[in-house]
């Protein structure tokens, strides 16, 4: 096994499930350290250890245990340059064969999946991967691990936010992580009650973003409305900087409202960052238990999913996991970040569609 990418809540949970599982069907597991790197370099340790007692001769290790429920990656997690090149990846299939690895699980997001997808066209290594994002945007999964904890972090965040705003009478504009993906800014949006969500897949002009924020801002703190306080979710991968857009934005709502300040707040890597929450835990589990499952039933290159928002995939024990191809993940995933995927189509209306009801 090994984590890739950024971290995301619930990578320790998937890692216990799999060491649990594994120790009770006799197989033996190693982890490698941080990412792709690890297996390059054949950095490595067991997560079963030999036990007379156990019914079939293995138990987990200690530290799969320990850090099941913790957030991040306690084997270490990372993005491998070297890996991008066909010799190193050549050298990881190698330093596979030399440890007599029969499967590798890689719990990861795109880049990663893509990367044990070139492991295994080129090497011949089975491989299976587990979503794992914080932003969504993961093709073939209707949700990845760390997601829904992301999104607790958020409106944690963005309440505590809410009351400085409401004793000030302010308007914050919450910067949140989706640097080509949305999901996060949208969803957090309507769980946190605010007024307008900017993300990048909309498609507007850095003039129309100002001239609609600047609009909302004006409207809620009217005499007719009259609010406590705005609050305004923005995803990293807009255009214009947040900084920026305060600025502008100021200038223009105090030509009308002189008393109101707009103040900034960039969540950043804090919303990776935390102990998983139940649903991360849940799905965590139960795709890494699918993950394993599959490459004992065959599996050569797939992904397993949670609820796949799009028809196919093959169906396993778990009613909401399914099995995918990593060719057809791939290929989904870049539609998902390119726009033309009916998923992110779907969300793009669906905000178009409440934006007027949240500014109300």
């Amino acid at each position: 096994m090994l984590t890739s990418g950024g971290d995301a809540p619930g990578m320790n949970t998937a890692l216990r499930a799999i060491g649990f599982v594994a120790a009770e069907k006799g197989i033996e597991v190693i982890a490698f350290e941080r990412g792709w790197d690890g297996l390059i370099d054949g950095k490595a340790f067991p997560l079963t250890r030999p036990s007379p007692s156990a019914p079939r001769g293995l138990l987990p290790m200690r530290e799969v245990d320990r850090f099941g429920t913790l957030g991040g990656s306690f084997i270490g997690s990372g993005r491998s340059q070297r890996f991008f090149e066909a010799l190193y990846r050549s050298k990881a299939g190698e330093r596979a064969r030399e440890l007599g690895i029969d499967g590798l699980i890689v719990i990861g997001g795109n880049g990663s999946l893509e990367g044990a997808y070139r492991l295994h066209t080129e090497t011949g290594l089975a491989v299976v991967g587990v979503p794992a994002s914080i932003d969504n945007d993961i093709g073939c999964t209707g949700m990845a691990i760390g997601v829904d904890t992301a999104l607790n972090t958020i409106v944690e965040a963005c309440d505590r936010i809410s009351d400085t705003a409401r004793a000030h009478r302010r308007a914050f504009i919450v910067e949140v992580m989706g640097r080509q993906s949305g999901y996060l800014c949208m969803a957090g949006a309507v769980a946190a009650c605010a007024d307008a969500a900017l993300f990048r897949e909309a498609g507007k002009s850095e003039e129309e973003i100002v001239g609609w924020v600047v609009n909302v801002i004006q409207q809620a703190f009217g005499d007719e409305r009259d609010k406590e306080r705005v609050l305004i979710l923005k995803a990293e991968g807009v255009s214009i900087p947040t900084s920026e857009l305060v600025s502008r934005v100021q200038r223009q709502v105090e030509q009308h409202l002189p008393d109101i300040e707009i103040r900034s707040c960039v969540l950043g890597h804090l919303v990776r960052g935390g102990a998983p929450s139940f649903f991360d835990r849940m799905i965590a589990s139960r795709l890494g238990f699918a993950a394993l499952q599959a490459l004992l039933d065959g599996a050569k290159s797939e992904m397993v999913a949670w609820q796949a928002p799009i028809p196919g995939g093959l169906p396993t024990g778990d009613r909401s996991v399914t099995r995918w191809p990593l060719e057809r993940v791939i290929e989904e995933s870049k539609a998902l970040l390119d726009g033309t995927s009916p998923v992110v189509q779907a969300r793009i209306r669906l905000m178009e569609a409440v934006a007027k009801v949240l500014a109300l």
